[in-house]
Formats: structure tokens, sequence, C-alpha cells
């Protein structure tokens, strides 16, 4: 196990480091790919309903279905993004600068890395980043 102390000596992962973090990232990717047809089956799957066609006052549970196809619509774009920023992560990885912050320059931690793998700042550069951002929102109007 390295130190926090080794970790920040470390400019880059090795190749092996990078190839363990390649595989994960794909079997991520193949995870999420799954996830995603899921979704996408479950929005279109009441799209052939005739209730959708028909002019009937809509009741609870057509509004409820309603519902649940834009949740899911949401879900299935929200794991399109998660996809978009896995394979990213490989374009880093074939770049050979996976795993440094684009915010302090520094190593992410393998642990961060492991949970998750599309990280692209270490927890120092996201707080750095989430304060500058709150410094430069505007005030609210009183």
């Amino acid at each position: 196990m390295e130190t926090p102390s080794t970790q920040q000596e470390k400019t880059k992962y090795s190749d092996e480091e990078l190839q363990m973090f390649k595989e994960l990232i794909l079997k991520k990717i193949e995870e999420a790919k799954r996830n995603l047809e899921l979704l996408n089956q479950a929005v279109a799957g009441s799209e052939n309903d005739v209730r959708d066609t028909s002019h009937t006052i809509m009741t609870i549970d057509d509004g409820q279905e309603v519902l649940a196809k834009e949740e899911n619509s949401k879900l299935a774009a929200r794991q399109m993004r998660f996809i978009k920023d896995l394979e990213a992560a490989l374009i880093r990885i074939e770049n050979r600068t996976y795993g440094i912050c684009r915010i302090t320059g520094r190593l992410i931690p393998k642990e961060r890395l492991m949970i998750v793998p599309h990280a692209t700042t270490t927890v120092e550069g996201k707080n750095m980043q989430n304060a500058t951002k709150k410094a430069v929102a505007p005030k609210p109007i009183v």
C-alpha cells in the first residue's frame, strides 16, 4: 500500500496500473451499456400501448406511467453521460494522462479512481473548483 507521501511523489501511473484501470473501465462501460439498453426498453415498452393514442381521460395510473417513462428517460440520459465519461477516461489512458488531476496536476489517488474511474480531479481539486464557483456565483438580489 502506498503512503500519501509516495502517492504525491509519483506523477503518473505505471503501464500495469493503467492496464488495470482500463480493464475496470471496460467492465463498467459494458455494464453501463446493458443498463442503458434496459432503460431504453422501459421507455419504448409502453410506446406501443393503445392507451397512448386513445382520447380518454387520463387516470392516475396513466399519469404514473408517464412519470415513470420520464424518469427512465432522465436515467437513460444520465447513463449515456456516464458512458461518455468512461470512454473519455479510456482516451486519457491511451494518452497516458489518466489519473492526473486537471486542476492541481497531482496524481489522483488509486482508491478514488477505483470508486470513480472517470474522475478527472482529486478531492482537493474538486474542492478548489467548487470554492471558485461559489466565489464567482452572482449574489441574489434582495
